[in-house]
């Protein structure tokens, strides 16, 4: 029978935290696919290895699961304008979103601290921006004073309605496996993509669909490490702008999930970042921005440590497209910029340059 996919809130209602008379704002999110990855399994000598590519989400990252939920719920209390702190993707969501329900977005973004893929799409969908002289930290201290002084709704993962939203991505992952695998990576910012899962994880497992609750596993960049170092970092530095966060919103949610789980934090360097972010664009052929590669490359690192059970089934979430930061693509293991090569429109000089022989 025919089943057209209606949005995580209409295909999860009975597993979320919503009313059935609550105004549901969808653009379609969810549904992403577990993409098998026999490169990357290899790779960290694994029995199997899946991406769950939450680039193919509508606005091209994970944060749309959780921004329908968040969304509706502000309509259902009637507000007339959301806000968000942001790194990038949350602002491009929550524009989106805010745009379908017909009410206004308010993004407040680091200075000179966004890639211009995510800001063209929150300009696209006519959010007012406003750039703070400040990282992505002292955004959200602001947006969260906003919220509580004057009429506007927060969206950022600080709201539980995006978690609420975000679990729905382990649901799918259970649905599409029908166990839940050993290990789950996932790159850490705020951690509330972390915590989400973890959640969604411990109903599966609560309602009997799983056995077991997967190890997770997350990583963040060397210079924007907050649960590595186990305190707050001041000055967050990294080329993985999306997590470029010194002080994680979700740090209890995240520590109770990693202890429960059996799970652990770890850092990479921006170098293995860029590497696995190769790695998957040319091995696996799944694209994605260089932040979303974080927790493959902790993967990688665990594995050269002799970390990873061969028997492992292990799910890698990858948050968001490379289309969002798509700069890194363009240039080459040095840094040196990548341009195509020029040839004449003569067949037998394209052949020559593509070392191309003559069928017989």
């Amino acid at each position: 029978m025919a089943h057209l996919w209606r949005g995580v809130i209409r295909e999860y209602m009975d597993r979320l935290d919503i009313k059935s008379d609550n105004p549901i704002i969808t653009l379609g999110e969810g549904g992403t696919p577990l993409v098998q990855a026999p490169a990357l399994a290899k790779l960290v000598g694994a029995e199997a290895a899946w991406l769950k590519f939450e680039g193919m989400n509508p606005t091209g990252s994970f944060k749309d699961r959780g921004m329908t939920m968040a969304v509706s719920k502000a309509v259902g209390h009637g507000a007339q304008a959301v806000i968000c702190a942001s790194t990038g993707n949350t602002s491009a969501s929550a524009a989106a979103y805010a745009a379908a329900a017909g009410i206004q977005s308010v993004v407040l973004v680091p200075k000179g601290k966004i890639s211009l893929g995510k800001l063209s799409q929150a300009v696209a969908h006519k959010a007012q921006i406003l750039q703070v002289k400040g990282n992505f930290d002292d955004c959200l201290r602001l947006a969260r004073e906003l919220s509580e002084n004057y009429a506007v709704h927060l969206v950022n993962s600080v709201n539980p309605d995006r978690i609420e939203g975000q679990k729905t991505g382990a649901f799918e992952v259970v649905d599409a496996l029908g166990y839940a695998p050993d290990l789950h990576v996932l790159p850490v910012g705020n951690a509330g993509n972390y915590s989400a899962y973890f959640k969604g994880y411990q109903e599966d497992l609560e309602a009997g669909r799983i056995y077991k609750i997967p190890q997770m596993w997350g990583y963040q960049a060397e210079g924007s490490a907050p649960f590595t170092v186990g305190h707050p970092v001041a000055k967050p530095e990294t080329i993985a702008t999306a997590i470029r966060i010194g002080n994680p919103a979700s740090w209890d949610l995240a520590q109770n999930a990693r202890e429960v789980s059996g799970g652990r934090f770890g850092a990479v360097t921006d170098a293995e970042i860029l590497w696995m972010h190769r790695f998957l664009s040319q091995e696996v052929g799944v694209f994605v921005e260089p932040s979303s590669a974080t927790g493959a490359a902790g993967l990688f690192k665990a594995s050269k440590a002799g970390e990873v059970a061969a028997g492992s089934k292990i799910v890698v979430t990858v948050t968001g497209h490379g289309l969002k930061d798509p700069m890194w693509a363009l240039k080459d293991e040095r840094g040196k910029e990548i341009k195509p090569t020029s040839v004449s429109a003569k067949a037998a000089e394209v052949a020559e340059r593509l070392g191309l022989s003559k069928s017989s």
